[in-house]
């Protein structure tokens, strides 16, 4: 009975550690869904998070648990899973999270995630027990992903310049600080949607792990999704104001109008991750589509230094976190 109870509490005491990290995911990611529209003078820093906040919740109506099940399922072998790797795979993730955050660096809680999962797993039980097919197509979105929102984004700017040129200046940023909320707001819910079922993933793991989930069910308790989507715009409330600056106006300076090209780029990029259930970097992302809109005015326009340090975090992430969580992993082994 002692035993019964002691695993339990250690179960929810991962739960909790969990959700500290969601949480973190959108104190830590808040950036990418506001920057922007903060960097542009559209919104307010107070009034950007309760914004993005609420879309992040909302997203909840509108996507499937794709991304979920590829996390929950898709990157270990079955039975490999216990408490101890999940322990290392948080505590490698929040680690990476917190000097990122402090340095104000837009790096990848989404990647630090599934490379604390990747770095338990293995000092577990090697690369054998990974599943290669999760794995790779985490791992090519890393590049597709920013690829992907800066030709969405320098294409958006395009495509805007052209139908707009005739247009005086003043009229067409009007117009784009009204419009800028519509991309914010999809933004968000692309941030939500993604971001939200990674850890969704990481409990439902948990759960199958210890016994109190089937593993032959096809979507997690309600619970978990509800509370990981509170926590995610818990966190996007409270914001990461370190990395806003790096991300509004240190790469390249936006107007309203580039702003909406870059949040629209985005958004549209995660649509399509999260559709198809790829865990992907909002961070990565929205940077791509930020730097593709820069390089539209001109190539002088984007600070390639800032953005040569953010491509430098993004290579170290995974196997940062991964190292981390491999050594969490054995310290868990001596008290639990």
């Amino acid at each position: 009975m002692q035993n019964m109870q002691a695993a339990l509490w250690v179960v929810v005491l991962l739960v909790m550690l969990a959700l500290a990290f969601d949480f973190m995911n959108g104190f830590h990611d808040a950036a990418n869904s506001i920057a922007t529209v903060v960097s542009t003078g559209v919104l307010k820093p107070a009034q950007a998070v309760l914004f993005a906040a609420f879309f992040n919740v909302v997203a909840i109506f509108i996507f499937h648990l794709s991304v979920a099940a590829t996390v929950g399922k898709g990157i270990v072998q079955p039975g490999i899973v216990d408490t101890h790797v999940v322990f290392g795979a948080l505590v490698g993730a929040v680690c990476w999270n917190v000097i990122t955050w402090y340095y104000g660096i837009p790096s990848s809680s989404s990647h630090a995630l599934i490379g604390g999962i990747v770095g338990a797993v293995m000092a577990k039980a090697g690369a054998g027990a990974l599943i290669s097919a999760g794995i790779m197509k985490t791992v090519v979105f890393i590049f597709v992903s920013p690829l992907l929102g800066f030709l969405l984004g320098s294409l958006m700017m395009v495509l805007v310049a052209n139908l707009f040129k005739r247009s005086r200046p003043s009229k067409v940023d009007k117009w784009f600080r009204r419009l800028q909320l519509v991309s914010a707001g999809a933004y968000s819910l692309g941030h939500g949607g993604n971001d939200a079922q990674k850890t969704i993933g990481i409990i439902w793991m948990l759960l199958v792990a210890t016994g109190y989930v089937a593993a032959t069910d096809t979507s997690p308790p309600t619970w978990t999704i509800v509370s990981c989507y509170m926590a995610i715009g818990m966190g996007t409330m409270f914001g990461g104001w370190r990395i806003v600056k790096t991300m509004g106006q240190r790469i390249t300076k936006l107007k309203p109008v580039g702003g909406f090209c870059a949040e629209t780029g985005g958004a549209l990029t995660l649509f399509l991750a999260t559709g198809l259930g790829i865990p992907v970097s909002t961070t990565h992302t929205i940077t791509g589509a930020i730097v593709g809109v820069g390089s539209t005015q001109r190539a002088s326009a984007v600070r390639w230094g800032v953005a040569g340090n953010i491509v430098w975090a993004w290579v170290l992430t995974i196997p940062a976190s991964a190292f981390v969580a491999s050594i969490a992993y054995w310290i868990s082994l001596q008290i639990f």
